[in-house]
């Protein structure tokens, strides 16, 4: 009651059950992958609802079927709570249909609900598949004005959401622009041309030309080029005869769930690896009796750690100095190298680049799941610079890449904090704090008139 605006005090309190009906999805008996005479209803699932992709079609016999533009929220699973507007089809089994009734405006229930989500998706109901608490939702109170005064607040909400999301894009494109700059300083590492050209350090973050137009700038014989020719002093080499160790994790039943613990040896698993960094909040153990079955798989700091899925991006890290010894699970892949010969660094921020993962993907055509083993792994191309140049190579790209690190941070920051506005411009909205309302444009004008002399 303590957000509630006094001037709102007037208006009758409502449970969410007051002011619309509700009823549950069903799975259809008969279900179809294409549509046809007898099944051209959309069966609208979780896939259907969030990405608007149909996949199933039904004949709507004992379904609950839905209007474009009827809301809909997720009933079940991992993003219940979340509310969305339908397109016409039968509502599936793992979500809702809510019809306001006539005393409240439709988008006035869609934002109200909406902003509940994050209550409703953190105190599910359920052991198995997480559910909506039922009480929780239905016993939400709101304060219901007149529908001309519901019109004006949804009015107010979607112009700053509009506002907010105009933001969130030019945050989301800035992103991407970061990605590519990002790849525009490897490729041009791996050329031999970030060493090389003068210009570089002038490219600003929105600079999307290819390095290969700036060839001019520099007058290193035989530098990269279309045909994939190596600078000067540089040479190709497979993956295996530069490296001491390249090995995979313990499989099936030498390392399993059940033995994991809470405390003991590490174990490095898929979640741990990220792009050029490793995730410590992801934590599993094995016993030190454990860890003696399987000590061949060790893995221990400045080790690279490789994750054998391969879809859009490389996933590979370097063990941090903090972690000592680990085993690393089956389809984590270690790669051991003598910094007398290659610098570990720039190894592992070749792995992040795009011609390194174009390498892997023409590898697995037709696979069911992206995957690589460590023998294509060993036999992957890489461009070998000499040490000294390596070291240069590394120093630059950390240094570039810091600044492009802190910038990545600010975006992600300033996204947190839109979600964060988003919910209290919803929250100011139903605690009639967002716009002045005409009762309470009454309410202030009888004031005056009564304090006037």
């Amino acid at each position: 009651m303590s957000d509630i605006d006094k001037s709102q005090k007037h208006l009758e309190l409502h449970k969410l059950t007051d002011v619309c009906t509700y009823s549950k999805g069903k799975m259809p008996k008969v279900l179809k992958e294409e549509k046809n005479q007898e099944c051209s209803i959309p069966y609208i699932n979780i896939k259907a609802f969030e990405k608007g992709i149909f996949a199933e079609y039904t004949n709507g016999i004992k379904c609950n079927l839905c209007d474009d533009d009827d809301l809909l929220m997720v009933w079940d699973g991992a993003r219940c709570g979340l509310i969305g507007k339908a397109k016409k089809g039968a509502v599936g089994s793992t979500l809702m249909k809510i019809l306001p009734k006539d005393n409240i405006h439709k988008e006035y229930l869609y934002h109200f609900i909406s902003s509940k989500f994050t209550i409703l998706n953190t105190k599910p109901k359920g052991v198995g598949i997480p559910h909506i608490e039922p009480t929780l939702l239905w016993n939400f109170e709101l304060y219901v004005p007149p529908l001309p005064e519901q019109s004006t607040i949804v009015a107010k909400i979607e112009e700053l959401l509009s506002d907010l999301e105009n933001g969130k894009k030019q945050l989301q494109t800035a992103q991407q622009q970061l990605k590519i700059y990002r790849q525009s300083l490897l490729k041009a590492a791996f050329e031999g041309k970030l060493t090389k050209c003068p210009n570089l350090d002038s490219l600003d973050l929105h600079d999307r030309h290819d390095f290969k137009n700036q060839g001019n700038h520099d007058n290193r014989e035989n530098q990269g080029s279309d045909k994939g020719e190596l600078p000067k002093g540089w040479k190709s080499s497979i993956l295996k005869d530069l490296v001491d160790k390249i090995s995979d994790g313990p499989f099936g039943s030498h390392l399993k769930s059940a033995d994991y613990v809470t405390e003991g040896i590490r174990v490095i698993r898929l979640e741990n690896i990220g792009e050029m960094e490793f995730r410590n909040e992801y934590k599993t153990y094995v016993t030190p009796e454990k860890y003696e079955t399987i000590k061949n798989h060790t893995v221990q700091k400045g080790d690279i750690i490789f994750s054998s899925f391969i879809s859009d991006c490389i996933r590979s890290t370097i063990l941090p100095d903090y972690i000592d010894k680990a085993i690393n699970k089956a389809d984590c892949f270690l790669v051991r190298v003598s910094e007398k010969r290659i610098n570990k660094k720039y190894l592992a921020f070749y792995f992040s680049t795009k011609a390194m993962q174009h390498q892997l993907v023409n590898q697995i055509h037709g696979a069911t799941r992206p995957r690589i083993n460590t023998t294509q792994l060993k036999m992957s191309l890489i461009p070998f610079a000499p040490l000294e140049e390596q070291h240069l190579i590394v120093s630059l790209l950390e240094s570039k890449l810091t600044i492009c690190d802190k910038i990545q941070e600010t975006i992600t920051q300033s996204l947190l904090q839109s979600e964060t506005l988003r919910q209290s411009i919803l929250k100011k909205a139903f605690a009639g704090n967002l716009v002045k309302t005409e009762t309470e444009q009454e309410i202030s004008k009888k004031t005056r008139l009564e304090l006037a002399p």
